[in-house]
């Protein structure tokens, strides 16, 4: 450190500065032991107490923070925050932090700072949030409360669940510690290394929930009568019917119909496939738990099995008359 960054100003011997330092110190700790003993009851560090009017994240007892003091390196501390949210800083002794934002508890550095160094410049970043970490829950391979180190953001968490499953949406809900009354959606982009935007700070405390997406049911004479998930974008009859594999050559395409549950109960809605497929009807948007029936043609059927008995029949013949 530099002598010239040092109060008092006027020139004096190294020893009684020594002294005046030592004096210093001594000073500083008495008034922490005193400090100690008439501390007040214990503040509530739960998740919402510890968030600043800002938004950011207020320190707490267990955290690890690094301070720095700019042009004087031999002022720079690594340490973490006691249970009592005392935090040691070199010269000024013990400092009580918890309950502040970072940026609150570097000017009360500074000021006390002051009596030691000419107009300091401090530095605080929390490389560790002991607190409680986010919780990472619905459509991901493993649920579970998860360690947030730092500046964390969604998708590496979302990677540290195991990803999505099968089953996931193409969006999710982020409740922040600072506002839990209000989750923000995010809806997810289907490559989550090409989109940034939607990579979000998480801080502890929060908690991501990965919603099911919702499904829609296409049965009847089609290929795969399944249920198909649909995403964030929606899907239309011919899509879901492109999904099913498609209908099958008896299906009675004029006659479709879309069930969807209403406040009275079922509704139909019919769907003229066949023209829909020759574009001279508009396709149908479908909605969540929709299902699309698909009808078997009962004149298609009887074509196809009177077809099949004329091909057997000319087979028996043409059999007989094998001499």
């Amino acid at each position: 450190m530099s002598f010239w960054s040092l109060k008092p100003t006027k020139a004096i011997g190294f020893q009684l500065f020594s002294l005046v330092m030592l004096s210093c110190a001594l000073t500083v700790s008495v008034k922490a032991q005193l400090k100690a003993e008439d501390a007040p009851a214990p503040q509530d560090n739960s998740a919402q107490t510890r968030v600043a009017s800002s938004g950011s994240l207020r320190l707490g007892p267990g955290d690890l923070v690094e301070m720095t003091v700019y042009n004087v390196p031999e002022l720079t501390t690594k340490t973490r925050i006691s249970s009592n949210g005392d935090m040691y800083c070199p010269l000024v002794g013990y400092m009580h932090v918890a309950g502040l934002s970072a940026e609150e508890a570097q000017a009360a550095i500074e000021q006390r700072l002051s009596d030691f160094v000419k107009s300091p410049h401090v530095s605080l970043f929390v490389s560790e949030y002991a607190s409680e970490g986010a919780s990472v829950l619905g459509e991901v391979m493993r649920p579970g409360v998860y360690p947030v180190m730092g500046q964390q953001h969604l998708f590496s968490l979302l990677s540290a669940a195991g990803g999505l499953t099968e089953r996931s949406g193409r969006s999710l809900s982020i409740t922040h510690r600072s506002d839990p009354n209000s989750p923000v959606t995010i809806d997810l982009p289907r490559n989550l290394a090409d989109n940034s935007e939607t990579n979000v700070p998480v801080f502890p405390g929060d908690v991501i929930i990965v919603r099911r997406a919702d499904i829609i049911y296409v049965v009847g004479d089609v290929l795969r009568p399944s249920g198909v998930m649909m995403d964030s974008g929606g899907l239309s009859v011919l899509q879901a019917l492109a999904m099913a594999g498609g209908t099958q050559r008896t299906a009675k395409l004029g006659g479709a119909k879309i069930l969807r549950k209403g406040p009275n109960g079922m509704v139909q809605t019919p769907v003229d496939l066949k023209k829909i497929l020759q574009a001279k009807a508009p396709d149908i948007p479908m909605q969540a738990n929709d299902i699309l029936v698909v009808p078997s043609s009962t004149g298609k059927i009887m074509a196809g099995r009177a077809l099949e008995a004329a091909i057997q029949a000319a087979t028996l013949v043409s059999v007989a008359a094998i001499p």
